[in-house]
């Protein structure tokens, strides 16, 4: 009797291992397959639309989802300059994460400043895409390490361009797209870099601040992204020094004129005159 609990015992035990190293190898391993088929397939949605979709329903309103997806070819240079300059200024050159941007955020809260974001686009986009909202530590690490997933996965143009269809910019409008046509009557290619930087400048705060009511606060970021984006003026050009004119060419039967150097650099023992000359001019 005791040998067969004891037996019992240990398949459980080695049922209970490999149901472990089963959800482990899940945990680990199972977002490469949505991941990778989003690389090449563009999300329907995201999981930002129907949290905010549930949020209306429970408030009891009507809720409209706008939603047009581009490829990042139909979005104007302006826009996507404007968007990365203000939500990841090193978004070409790391790799998911800013930890000079998180060292930074880190030091301000010190101070007592207010605590503002440090999230890279690649991370707003698997927040965006497959998570909630919220500040928990589960969720942090949930997007932590999709985030890793997506940097190996996709590409930057890959990253930018699905952040810039789903980022929220209103109440119910997804995309760049559906807010160029929404706020400005035009697509998102045609945007230029005054209504490109306005679009990015609400995004900190999509929800708060309004595109078509833009706030003072709003307007100064704005103000700031387009001396970011816009190239600087060139230095003027300064009129070349105008050239000496040659000398004159000697007229026929004439000897050309000896080519004497300055007086001033010649020394005297390499002067071309004689020495018995008189240095002054007969009076």
């Amino acid at each position: 009797m005791k040998k067969t609990w004891t037996s019992r015992r240990r398949r459980w035990a080695r049922a209970l291992r490999r149901a472990l190293l089963f959800t482990l190898l899940v945990a680990l391993l199972g977002p490469a397959l949505p991941i990778g088929l989003l690389c090449v397939v563009s999300p329907p949605g995201s999981a930002l639309m129907v949290e905010r979709w549930l949020e209306a329903r429970a408030a009891g309103r009507s809720f409209r989802i706008h939603y047009d997806w581009v490829p990042l070819a139909r979005t104007s240079r302006a826009l996507r300059a404007a968007v990365v300059t203000s939500e990841d200024q090193r978004f070409r050159t790391h790799r998911g994460f800013d930890f000079e941007a998180m060292r930074d955020a880190l030091e301000d809260s010190r101070r007592g400043r207010r605590l503002r974001g440090a999230s890279t686009i690649s991370q707003q986009v698997a927040k965006n895409l497959f998570l909630w909202s919220g500040r928990s530590f589960v969720r942090k690490g949930l997007e932590a390490w999709l985030t890793v997933w997506i940097e190996l996965l996709w590409s930057k143009d890959r990253i930018l361009e699905v952040y810039l269809n789903l980022v929220e910019l209103g109440d119910g409008v997804f995309g760049v797209e559906a807010a160029a046509r929404r706020y400005f009557g035009t697509s998102a290619a045609s945007l230029g870099a005054d209504e490109a930087a306005l679009l990015a400048a609400v995004l900190p705060s999509p929800r708060r601040s309004s595109v078509s009511q833009p706030s003072a606060v709003v307007r100064e970021r704005q103000r700031w992204i387009l001396a970011q984006i816009r190239p600087a003026p060139p230095p003027p050009v300064e009129p070349p020094m105008p050239l000496e004119p040659p000398p004159p060419e000697p007229l026929p039967g004439e000897l050309p004129l000896p080519d004497f150097p300055p007086l001033e650099t010649v020394p005297l023992e390499a002067s071309p005159f004689p020495a018995d000359l008189p240095t002054e001019p007969p009076r």
